[in-house]
């Protein structure tokens, strides 16, 4: 990308970030064991940067079973210990009871939804949301849609999905698009997604 096009400065030009940036961020994920991923590695994320958790993002993989929610679910004490001595991930015990709570809620989901990719793109009717900010002020940290995703999940009984922790996901997911206008990700996310609302 050229100074004529610039990516979104909030990746930098750190190499893990830049990928993460050009390669994921705001593309429509449907993944469930993605979409799980997604929302375990956002809940770590709490109180720290995201390129802290993309440079632990394979320990986690490797730790949580590759995000396979129905061994997570599974987790007991002697899961707990393991991944509280693990110093590949980010070793808060809050964090990784949750993790195992949000699985069991998850699986939850799917049994009523028949998947979570189902319920969540349920909030923006399927079709991604296509926001054109100009400059990363304008962008929020939630929005009235991630109050109400938060608020739901909490009522189904998953942790770390405050409001400003499931905007970052549905970021990150591609529910809206949140590129810069500016930013060829922006069109590039925007053609691969079909039909979008546009937001100014």
């Amino acid at each position: 990308m050229t100074n004529d096009n610039p990516r979104c400065p909030w990746c930098g030009d750190d190499p893990l970030y830049v990928a993460y940036h050009d390669d994921e961020w705001g593309v429509p994920q449907h993944d469930d064991r993605v979409l799980f991923e997604f929302l375990i590695l956002e809940g770590a994320q709490a109180g720290l940067s995201w390129i802290t958790i993309l440079r632990k993002r394979e320990n986690y993989r490797r730790a949580f079973d590759g995000f396979a929610a129905e061994r997570v679910a599974r987790y007991g004490a002697k899961d707990v210990a393991r991944l509280m001595n693990d110093a590949g991930i980010v070793r808060n015990r809050l964090k990784i009871a949750a993790a195992i709570t949000n699985a069991k809620a998850f699986l939850d989901v799917q049994r009523e939804f028949g998947s979570f990719d189902a319920y969540q793109w349920s909030f923006v009717d399927g079709r991604p949301i296509r926001n054109a900010w100009r400059t990363p002020k304008e962008i929020p940290a939630s929005t009235p849609l991630s109050d109400a995703l938060s608020k739901d999940l909490k009522r189904r009984g998953f942790k770390f999905v405050g409001s400003t922790i499931c905007y970052a996901h549905m970021q990150a997911v591609g529910l809206v698009n949140d590129h810069l206008v500016s930013c060829p990700r922006h069109a590039a996310v925007g053609r691969n997604c079909g039909a979008v609302a546009e937001l100014d």
